[in-house]
């Protein structure tokens, strides 16, 4: 693809990512308050929402992305995707129980069919020297649009309440749908032609392995929503919440570009493991801290671990598919790692209820400890 083609459709890629995150995020920052307070749900059933709900990102990606190298069609899955993402935040805006979410919660992460194709055609643009760059780009603007949304949720949430703000955040992922339908051209390098079906060897070992360890790493990785209600366990109001959120998806932006372009000079294992090991030090610093500055700057950490993380796995897993089964192989990867999700968000929930809260953080270290253990024996490309 020539060079200005390839920026078109970067940017496209990236002004898509910075809408509909700009939507989500207006969300985000009040939603398990809105689970848990409005809707009267305990923390299990936050768990067990956020964890469905990644389930089902996950089944959504492989699917779209073993489709989309099938049909060698991807800009479909895209456009879809957002627009699923739009619809589900009407739902929300007239759910009055938490029952009620559960489908509208299905629905919106089954949006995130567009991943595996998007990643795929990103990662089929871009050469090995700026492929890190561009995925540093897109998760730049995912985290800048959320940013934006929680600005928007901290300013108006009080004033317009909760019903107004969902409806309002369907809109940007409906603008997103019509510039991906108008202005992405695909096109078929002619290695993705071949295919000719797809079963799981035709990944190789090093590709189970990272693929293992992310589950391993994912197990422990409790949702976010965990984290801000640990904020309001250790003496922040409900109404700083969003600001820690803030706080850690503006790290989150600033590390994601210079993250991807490190990881194009020095490797991406590299990089993986520094994810770790920050994720890691989120959890100690939680249990071994209650002061406000630290919680703080443990949101800043965690931003960090996100910047990196988003940017530097979804690069390293494009390299490690085959090109044949690009989208397939990042799809069975997100799929794998999303299921994960599920039982890490239930099982975190129910050790809070049953051991108290600092036990899902134990449990997220030990696993984060042998997911950086494996890592050391995956070889990059």
């Amino acid at each position: 693809m020539e060079q200005k083609e390839t920026r078109k459709t970067v940017r496209t890629f990236a002004i898509a990512s910075f809408l509909n995150d700009f939507g989500s995020d207006i969300i985000y920052p009040i939603w398990p308050i809105f689970i848990t307070t409005v809707l009267g749900a305990n923390m299990a059933v936050l768990g067990l929402i956020d964890g469905l709900g990644e389930a089902f990102v996950s089944i959504s990606k492989a699917a779209s992305g073993y489709i989309s190298d099938r049909m060698h069609r991807r800009k479909v899955f895209i456009w879809t995707g957002y627009l699923f993402g739009a619809a589900s935040r009407v739902g929300y805006a007239f759910s009055t129980v938490w029952q009620q979410i559960i489908p509208f919660k299905i629905f919106d992460r089954m949006g995130k069919m567009r991943g595996a194709p998007r990643d795929a055609i990103v990662a089929d643009v871009s050469t090995d020297e700026d492929r890190g760059r561009h995925f540093g780009l897109l998760r730049a603007m995912d985290n800048l649009g959320a940013v934006c949304g929680i600005v928007f949720c901290i300013a108006f949430y009080q004033l317009l309440g909760y019903k107004t703000l969902f409806l309002l955040a369907a809109i940007p992922s409906a603008v997103s749908a019509i510039m991906i339908f108008y202005r992405i051209r695909e096109t078929e390098s002619s290695e993705a032609k071949i295919f000719h079906g797809f079963v799981l060897r035709d990944l190789n070992a090093n590709f189970k392995l990272f693929l293992v360890l992310s589950c391993f790493f994912a197990l422990g990785s409790f949702s976010y929503s965990f984290l801000l209600i640990y904020a309001t366990h250790l003496g922040f109001t409900s109404a700083f919440v969003p600001v820690l959120y803030l706080i850690l998806t503006v790290a989150a932006a600033i590390f994601s570009i210079p993250s991807g372009r490190l990881s194009d000079k020095i490797g991406r294992k590299a990089l993986m493991v520094l994810a770790f090991i920050s994720w890691g030090a989120v959890c100690l610093s939680l249990i071994l801290s209650s002061s406000r500055v630290v919680i703080v700057l443990t949101f800043v950490i965690y931003g960090l671990h996100k910047g990196i993380l988003d940017t530097v796995q979804a690069t390293f897993v494009s390299e490690l598919s085959p090109v044949s089964y690009r989208a397939t192989g990042i799809g069975v990867f997100q799929m794998a790692v999303g299921l994960c999700a599920l039982p890490a968000s239930l099982v975190a929930g129910l050790l809070w209820d049953q051991g108290g809260i600092f036990a899902p953080l134990y449990f997220s270290t030990v696993l984060t400890l042998i997911a950086t253990v494996l890592l050391m024996f995956v070889k990059e490309k």
